[in-house]
């Protein structure tokens, strides 16, 4: 019997483009033989369609999740659904409270851990209290920037310093990311973070190699080998992460023995203090003078055969094929035991 999976692509977020791509890799992986596939396209205004027809997720009269035609009713149950999403309103527990609400599985983290994990500053208060190291950083909202420059300058300076980094502390895929070498430049780089969220991440610059590893799983996890990021462009800005050829992969990352072993069990620390499942991508700093450094937590990785999550758990046996697989069926297995529980 055939499972229905509806694949989600697009989004809200400024990462649209870059969902599209992972979703028409994981529709053409899953195996038609065992599943029947709806692509679903979300566009930038948030409106979903199939073939460009308007439809809607929403529970059925037993509470089970439906794709619904708008224009003429058809409602078509499914089993799973898989949110190729990144960024705001996909990977941020918004898409994941929907599906809660309309009752079917969906592949990867749930509500909480979708939302703290996207918020890499409340990512970094949840990881500091499991005792997983992260850079020193600051947040600084947009009211505080708007009425209290002088204050936010002056916390920045004392307890970040420079060389530092600016962020939103919820986006991705290095949108709205600056360097911030001197004070002088503090201030465009937090215009720039605000532009995009209402709260700006400030991080010290840490000089070392840029590691990662893939985990797969809900209970027992597959850890892959880690990675290591190489490139020729000053940091690792969009342009790096999505042209073709500029960043490579190296597998397994030029690091010792400890170092690795510190990382893939630092990466499994943090997918389990968040409280993560199906899948997500630990991103590292391996540095001489402050050690390893969880950078952030992936709870949507980008999803193409050849994005970083992919290669990863290819370097550890698992083919891109049965990590997609795998997911649909972990996605099911836990929507299954939450059924369970008395709510």
């Amino acid at each position: 019997m055939t499972m229905r999976v509806a694949v989600l692509s697009g989004g809200r977020s400024s990462e649209h483009e870059v969902s599209l791509a992972s979703a028409k890799a994981v529709i053409g992986a899953l195996d038609s033989d065992r599943y029947d596939v709806i692509s679903v396209v979300i566009d930038r205004a948030g409106r979903w369609s199939v073939e460009e027809a308007p439809v809607a997720l929403v529970p059925d009269d037993e509470g089970r999740g439906v794709l619904v035609w708008l224009a003429d009713g058809r409602a078509v149950p499914l089993d799973v659904v898989f949110p190729a999403l990144h960024g705001p309103f996909g990977e941020d527990g918004t898409v994941q409270g929907l599906c809660e609400i309309a009752g079917v599985a969906y592949v990867g983290a749930g509500v909480a851990a979708s939302a703290v994990a996207m918020d890499k500053a409340l990512c970094k208060v949840v990881l500091d209290r499991a005792g997983v190291p992260t850079a020193v950083g600051t947040v600084v909202t947009g009211s505080e920037w708007r009425d209290r420059p002088k204050l936010a300058r002056e916390r920045v300076g004392d307890l970040v310093g420079y060389p530092a980094f600016c962020k939103p502390a919820r986006l991705g895929s290095s949108v709205g990311i600056s360097p911030v070498p001197t004070p002088e430049d503090l201030d465009g780089a937090l215009d720039c973070a605000l532009a995009h969220d209402s709260k700006a991440l400030v991080e010290r610059a840490i000089v070392g190699s840029e590691v990662e590893v893939g985990i797969l799983g809900n209970e027992e996890l597959v850890v892959s080998p880690a990675g290591e990021l190489t490139y020729d462009s000053e940091w690792y800005d969009y342009e790096t992460k999505y042209v073709a050829g500029r960043m490579r992969l190296i597998v397994p990352a030029r690091v010792d023995q400890a170092t690795a072993d510190r990382v893939r069990e630092l990466a499994e620390r943090s997918f389990r203090a968040i409280g993560a499942a199906g899948m997500a991508r630990v991103d590292f700093f391996a540095s001489a003078a402050d050690g390893v450094l969880v950078s952030e937590v992936n709870t949507i990785p980008g999803f193409t055969p050849t994005s970083v999550y992919a290669s990863l758990l290819a370097a550890g046996g698992v083919s891109y094929g049965a990590v997609v697989d795998r997911l649909v069926q972990l996605a099911s297995a836990r929507f299954r035991a939450a059924a369970r529980l008395r709510h």
